[in-house]
Parts: structure tokens; C-alpha cells; sequence
């Protein structure tokens, strides 16, 4: 019987500079971290949650074979969890979400995102519960990332990015 080696991300607000670090979960989500590790590196425009709460999150073409199945699934993610989702573009079509590209009805968009503090619940006023994958951790650099996922809250996400790499 082997053993996995633990794998880590560095997570980053590009333009502020800041980062943390997150062990994949691969005991847990094997094929969700799996289809993220061979996508990696990943950026695109950061945006906060307006009905998660604590959340920031990019939005990405899909780039696993398939789908992956939902694996370690929860409602209420915690501090310093790393979430995947996958969203039909008819889920994101509204002007609500503040997008600043079309989503069309046939695209498939993946959402990969950081909960930066408690109190978080998956639940959208258009749709109803949206379980996430929650496919890495936190284990460095949480507090100074939860300051700049405050800043961008208070002062706007424009021209910021949000990273992501493996270490």
C-alpha cells in the first residue's frame, strides 16, 4: 500500500500582492484536484460573492475531460476552503452577478473559489442550493489573505486577479 505525497497551491490576489497556500485535498476529491492540478497555472478577474458571503472566486472556461462528479460536496464551506463549482451558462446569464462578458445558455463556466471566513452558505436566491467541491485548504497565510478579500470588498475588485498555481 503507497502513500500520496501532499500537494499544495499558492493562492494570490495578483495585483495586491498577496498570497497563501492551500494543501490539495486529494484524499477526499481525487478527481476534482486531479482535473485543477493539470490545469495549473490559472488566473482570471477576481470577483467577491454577493450571496455566499466571504467568498472571492474566478470564473474559467471548463478544463477537466468531463465534469468532475461531486465529490466532497458541502453547503457551508469554512475558512480557508477552497471550492470548485460548475455552472451552466443559463445558471450565470443574469446582469445581477455583475459579469462583465456574456455567459451563453450553452457554456459550461467553472468557478474556483476561496471562503475566507465563517458564516458562508451556499445558497442562491435564483437557484436554489449550490453544493461546492471542496477540493483544498488553507494551511498559510490565511489572515493576510482574509485582509485583502476585506480590501477588495471595500474598495473593488477592478484590475485584480485572482491566481492559481501549484508550488
Amino acid at each position: 500500500m503507497g502513500f500520496m505525497i501532499d500537494r499544495y497551491v499558492e493562492v494570490s490576489l495578483v495585483k495586491r500582492g498577496i498570497t497563501c497556500t492551500a494543501r490539495l485535498l486529494d484524499d477526499r476529491a481525487p478527481v476534482t484536484c486531479a482535473a485543477v492540478w493539470n490545469s495549473l497555472p490559472l488566473s482570471g478577474d477576481v470577483y467577491h460573492a454577493k450571496y455566499a458571503r466571504n467568498e472571492i472566486y474566478a470564473l474559467f472556461p471548463p478544463f477537466a475531460e468531463s465534469e468532475p462528479p461531486l465529490e466532497n460536496p458541502t453547503v457551508t464551506p469554512i475558512p480557508g476552503d477552497l471550492c470548485y463549482f460548475s455552472f451552466a451558462g443559463t445558471e450565470l446569464g443574469t446582469k445581477a452577478y455583475g459579469y462583465d462578458r456574456e455567459v451563453g445558455p450553452g457554456a459550461t463556466v467553472v468557478d474556483l473559489a476561496l471562503f475566507y471566513e465563517r458564516n458562508n452558505l451556499l445558497l442562491n436566491g435564483d437557484v436554489g442550493w449550490v453544493p461546492g467541491i471542496v477540493w483544498g485548504q488553507v494551511v498559510e497565510g490565511l489572515a493576510e489573505m482574509a485582509d485583502g478579500c476585506n480590501d477588495l470588498w471595500r474598495t473593488g475588485a477592478a484590475g485584480e486577479s485572482l491566481g492559481f498555481r501549484r508550488v
